[in-house]
């Protein structure tokens, strides 16, 4: 896989198998990239399922979920945990986005966001309905994450565009 992170070229397609909880059951599934061709779709990449800053990030995005929905966009976190542990995870914190699992750290890597020791960076990608990358975020501790707020405001952005 190619890297795909620059601005306004387009992002390189993968598959992640995951799941995503659908009233009490966690329905797994491969995830696509190009599936989500027509629509804008913010990728989450987060270190760990069921950890401080991973915990509050993935819930404040799925309490904003319609914020998201409501911009025609859907979110999907990706971590390298296995599709188990983002079905307990979910189920604990009744989480209501796909989790997807890079357990390799394929797409980590072609992100440019795979980082020795921790797996992967905190980063939050927006790709564009034509399949660009719209705008990212990388952070540099992984202490902090992009709040909903700031992800609509981007999101709007590709409204106007």
């Amino acid at each position: 896989m190619a890297a795909s992170t620059g601005l306004g070229r387009p992002v390189s397609p993968f598959t992640l198998p995951g799941g995503q909880l659908d009233g009490g059951t966690f329905v797994r599934r491969d995830y696509r990239l190009d599936e989500r061709r027509g629509h804008p779709l913010v990728l989450a990449f987060y270190p760990g399922d069921d950890t401080s800053v991973c915990t509050k990030q993935l819930c404040s995005y799925s309490s904003g979920l319609e914020t998201f929905t409501d911009l025609g966009a859907e979110v999907w976190g990706i971590s390298p945990q296995g599709v188990d542990s983002h079905e307990a995870f979910a189920r604990k914190y009744g989480l209501r986005i796909p989790l997807l699992a890079d357990t390799d750290r394929s797409v980590a890597r072609a992100f440019g966001i795979a980082a020795p020791g921790i797996g992967l960076r905190r980063a939050v990608f927006l790709i564009g309905p034509d399949g660009s990358l719209h705008w990212k975020h990388v952070a540099l501790l992984g202490a902090t994450f992009q709040p909903v707020e700031t992800l609509a405001l981007r999101l709007a952005e590709l409204r106007t565009a």
